[in-house]
């Protein structure tokens, strides 16, 4: 296998925020990258989407309502994903969720599981707070640096 393969396969990781990949070729030779993901950084809110604004709660369900956090507020930041995934809130179906709003977590405490190729990796809190806002829903398909939910 040559070297340009191999760097097109590290593209490849670094562009979809693969973590494993295992390419193997007809003639029995393989190759596997592997990498730590990128840790989750703590930054300043950005604005909600006015999309995100107009979803309405499913039939009978009441929606949680969001403790204020305002757009501005230095003390709220912001749990990216590190990754493209899908996002769980909880360890496993029917499960109580890991965080919800009004949570106290430590630096540490799992907050959801991102799935991405098969592996479960968790999102992790960077420091101490409340859990203010779950900005996805259990199962939503998440991009790499997406919102995933607020702590003050």
């Amino acid at each position: 296998m040559d070297m340009d393969k191999i760097d097109q396969l590290a593209d490849l990781m670094e562009r979809h925020g693969l973590t494993r990949v295992r390419l193997e070729e007809g003639d029995g030779a393989a190759v596997e990258l592997e990498c730590q993901p990128a840790p989750v950084v703590a930054a300043a809110p950005l604005a909600a989407a006015p999309a995100a604004a107009a979803q309405a709660p499913a039939a009978g369900a009441s929606a949680p309502e969001p403790a204020p956090a305002a757009e501005d507020d230095p003390d709220v930041t912001c749990v990216k994903a590190p990754m493209v995934g899908v996002f769980y809130a909880a360890p496993s179906p029917g499960a109580e969720p890991f965080v919800k709003v009004g949570s106290k977590v430590h630096a540490g405490d799992t907050l959801c599981v991102i799935e991405a190729m098969k592996l479960m990796n968790e999102v992790t809190a960077e420091r101490d707070g409340e859990v203010v806002e779950v900005c996805v829903e259990d199962g939503d398909l998440v991009d790499f640096g997406r919102c995933l939910m607020k702590i003050r």
